[in-house]
């Protein structure tokens, strides 16, 4: 019996058909990859945040324009944004003007703001005037329908904002609100979902902007904190009624700060914050109220500010006027005004005048 080879078969060939299935399969890896990379790239970078504010300048090109947004993480990828426009015909018809966009909007819904202008796309308006405490601010802010009262005056004793100038607080004791005189009195535009860190996180950011180096260096000269400059700057914002007095009035507290021996301030404003309320007239009983804010009863500065400060309380802190006078009382006839003294006789003269 012989052993017969079986006949050696060749080998297959893949078929055209499978050749096409790889080519076709490919296809479809990278061009769903493709896609998936450019939805991703209309996507906002984050994914929600404080309004951002935004300036378009006249005649700034899509291309520069996409690259602000990117600088300011609103938008991912620069390029995108020019060849979106271009593909939808807008490349020429974004407005110039300050926008305030929040983060999370995508890059088409960013790119219709721009182009019909709309500068307070889906923003709300609300004003902090000079002179207000902290729980008149939170009372307003909550009338305005912009944060809840507690949860603001909550984030407001812990919160936590990286500022520098914010490290004096942690050194002083007694203070009733952690940021009383820190937050700027002035109008801002935000989104309607703010949430109070927000907020606080806005007005921090104008009161660093306001502090320029030369009244840094002001604050060196006159050997003062920032702490301390913003409690004098409250104290002449709540005493001063009529603008021209108010670095007057900075000196007389200033004079009797530097006055040997030492003189109490006597700031009826001061009793009026203690208190909790104001008072058109103060009784004696008042001025024996027992708190680190009763400048009848201390010496020097009271804990921390009394109130919300402008520039030009803050400035006259920085700039008294220099004068002799140590008292002041207001005129009393619907001017606002003081009569200023430099002694106690000529002051008391000046309170039988003003009755």
């Amino acid at each position: 019996m012989t052993n017969k080879q079986s006949p050696k078969l060749p080998a297959q060939k893949p078929s055209r058909w499978n050749k096409w299935w790889y080519v076709f399969a490919a296809c479809i890896l990278l061009i769903g990859g493709g896609l998936f990379y450019v939805e991703e790239q209309f996507q906002p970078p984050q994914d929600s945040g404080p309004a951002v504010e935004v300036e378009i300048p006249m005649g700034a090109s899509p291309h520069d324009i996409g690259v602000m947004l990117v600088d300011k993480q609103l938008i991912k990828n620069a390029n995108f944004f020019k060849w979106y426009l271009a593909y939808k015909g807008s490349s020429g018809q974004l407005k110039a003007g300050k926008y305030y966009l929040q983060p999370g909007l995508t890059m088409e819904e960013i790119a219709r703001v721009l182009v019909e202008g709309d500068a307070k796309y889906g923003t709300t308006q609300f004003t902090v005037p000079e002179g207000l405490t902290m729980e008149q601010i939170a009372d307003s802010l909550a009338e305005q329908k912009i944060v809840d009262k507690q949860a603001f005056l909550n984030e407001v004793q812990n919160g936590k904002f990286d500022y520098a100038f914010l490290s004096e607080i942690k050194q002083v004791e007694g203070m009733k609100y952690r940021l009383e005189g820190y937050l700027f009195p002035d109008t801002y535009e935000t989104f309607q979902n703010v949430t109070p860190h927000d907020v606080i996180d806005m007005m921090l950011k104008q009161t660093e902007s306001i502090l320029t180096p030369e009244w840094q260096e002001q604050m060196k000269k006159q050997n003062l904190t920032l702490h301390q400059t913003l409690t004098l700057a409250s104290l002449i914002e709540r005493e001063a009624q009529v603008a021209k007095e108010r670095p007057m009035i900075s000196g007389v507290i200033q004079n009797r700060l530097k006055a040997t021996p030492p003189m109490q301030l006597q700031i009826d404003a001061t009793v009026q914050y203690a208190l909790g309320k104001t008072k058109e007239t103060l009784l004696f009983a008042d001025l024996e109220i027992d708190s680190p804010y009763n400048t009848y009863r201390i010496e020097g500065l009271p804990p921390g500010p009394i109130s919300t400060s402008g520039r030009d309380a803050i400035k006259a802190a920085l700039f008294p006027e220099m004068h002799d006078f140590y008292f002041y009382v207001t005129k009393n006839d619907g001017t606002g005004e003081h009569y200023f003294a430099t002694t106690f006789a000529e002051h008391q003269q000046n309170i039988a005048k003003s009755q």
